[in-house]
This record gives C-alpha cells, sequence and structure tokens, in this order.
C-alpha cells in the first residue's frame, strides 16, 4: 500500500521528536566480568578514528551511564535508517524526476 505524502512527512516529524528526546549517547560495548574473575570488574571498548580498538576500565557507575548511552545510540541507529528510508521514498515517488529511457527500478534503493 503507498502511502500518501503527507503521512510520510508526518511519519519523519515523529521519528525526528523521538530522536531529539533520546538522551546521551555512545558507541562501542560495555561489559561487566564475573565477580572474582581476574582483571578489572566493568571494560568499555570502542573503534578510535583510526579503526582501532580502544579499551578503557571503568567504574560501576561509569558502566552503567554507558550502557544506558551506547542503548541510546543504537535505538538512533535505527531511527536514523527509518528516517534515510522514508527520506529516499519522498524523493523517488513525490518529487520531480528527469525523463529517463527506462523506467526507475525501486529494488536498488531497498524501499519494497
Amino acid at each position: 500500500m503507498k502511502r500518501n505524502l503527507s503521512e510520510l512527512q508526518s511519519e519523519h516529524r515523529r521519528l525526528a521528536r523521538t530522536l531529539a528526546g533520546i538522551g546521551f549517547v555512545s558507541q562501542g560495548s560495555v561489559f561487566a566480568r564475573a565477580e572474582g574473575a581476574p582483571g578489572s570488574r566493568y571494560q568499555w571498548t570502542w573503534k578510535d578514528s583510526r579503526q582501532k580498538t580502544t579499551s578503557l576500565t571503568l567504574s560501576a557507575e561509569q558502566f552503567a551511564w554507558l550502557r544506558k548511552a551506547i542503548a541510546n545510540q543504537r535505538r538512533a541507529d535505527r531511527i536514523l535508517e527509518k528516517m534515510r528510508r522514508l527520506s529516499k521514498r519522498i524523493v523517488v515517488e513525490y518529487l520531480p524526476a528527469p525523463a529517463r529511457r527506462k523506467s526507475l527500478s525501486i529494488k536498488p534503493l531497498h524501499l519494497n
């Protein structure tokens, strides 16, 4: 079922409002080792700008804060992907396009 332009725009605005209220974000992963295990109890790892894995020991408070921030980052990523798909759909289906020799296939745009 093809949605009309106003429905797509409303969905985009709703996603933008959700994204605006998402809170702190962070990339990477955090994990807690079993109590009594050797080494630091809480650990945070992430890729730096050179794509090199970096790791940092955390306190329990830092661990809890980062766990929430990383969950927020993943949620933001999902919301942004939905917003990108909506934007593609609007461009392809509702904005004037140039004349084409062959009809435009939506399949490469992954809008199905």
